[in-house]
């Protein structure tokens, strides 16, 4: 392919088109070099232009769309199960995702744009692995867990353990993310988001913020706290939860919630904001979205 002015030159793709997982797997197993599996590929191309993702020709393309396992969205008892191929204006549209999870049919709601929506995969936010990635803190905060397939074997482990580092994830060159699992939200359980960026649509966070919390005669009987773009992945403020919870469910308890959140993190400075700015947005953002559970 021709090089655009100011990007990197596409490699030559050799494109494989499975129908079941067993064929995707295979394929992975099989093939020779480098390889690389897809489903939306809205980071792919866009990666490789600006040169923060460099192949070699020949690099296979396994596109895991059509795949069926991977494309459902299903209530099975109390769970909720994604397939990793499900697309982001699926999940934003979905009735089961809306009454039983509705703080991540909010998020992908402001992700990116209705056309990258229409495109993009829950499995691709997740497997990109950004600390910024969208999809995380709410499904942190739902409990989530990714089943992750091998050739010979499968996994299931918790969402917070599937990110390594910055672009990382659990996944091996062979594995195939397959689904994401929660239960269903507690119908005494409230949620609440916050993203905030430099525009109010179409961009990268800056710092965003999900909460749960099910309160029980004015107390914290369940909380957790995800947070977005101030670690080197998305995180869970697990001591801010362990203080809240049995704690009573007051703005006093929050506040300090919130200021132990923003001791938890460990945010960088780049082109968006300063890290001071970041750790200062946590605790503003945290107290904001607990408050909002109390509502």
């Amino acid at each position: 392919m021709k090089r655009f002015i100011g990007s990197k030159v596409l490699p030559d793709l050799i494109y494989h088109y499975p129908k079941e997982i067993q064929e995707a797997l295979s394929l992975l197993k099989d093939l020779k070099g480098e390889s690389k599996v897809i489903a939306g590929c809205t980071d792919l191309i866009p990666a490789i232009r600006r040169g923060a993702w460099s192949f070699e020709d020949g690099l296979n393309i396994v596109d895991v769309k059509r795949i069926g396992a991977l494309c459902s969205i299903s209530k099975e008892k109390d769970r909720i199960k994604i397939g990793a191929a499900v697309r982001l204006a699926e999940i934003a549209d979905s009735p089961v995702i809306r009454k039983h999870a509705p703080v991540l049919a909010e998020a992908v709601d402001e992700m990116a744009s209705q056309q990258i929506r229409n495109i993009a995969t829950v499995g691709g936010n997740l497997c990109t692995a950004s600390p910024a990635a969208d999809a995380a803190p709410p499904l942190l905060v739902l409990g989530a867990q990714v089943k992750i397939k091998g050739i010979e074997n499968e996994k299931i482990v918790p969402l917070e353990k599937f990110f390594v580092g910055p672009g990382e994830t659990l996944l091996g060159p062979k594995d195939i993310l397959a689904e994401i699992e929660f239960p269903a939200l507690d119908p005494e359980a409230k949620t609440s988001r916050i993203k905030l960026g430099r525009r109010n649509a179409f961009t990268l966070s800056v710092v965003s913020v999900a909460t749960m919390a099910t309160i029980r005669k004015g107390v914290f009987d369940s909380v957790r706290i995800a947070l977005g773009a101030v670690a080197p992945i998305p995180m869970r403020a697990q001591k801010a939860e362990a203080y809240l919870n049995g704690k009573e469910a007051s703005p006093q308890t929050i506040e300090e919630g919130a200021k132990i959140a923003a001791g938890e993190v460990k945010p960088i400075s780049d082109v968006r904001a300063s890290a001071e700015y970041r750790k200062d947005m946590v605790h503003v953002l945290t107290k904001r979205a607990l408050t909002a559970c109390l509502g």
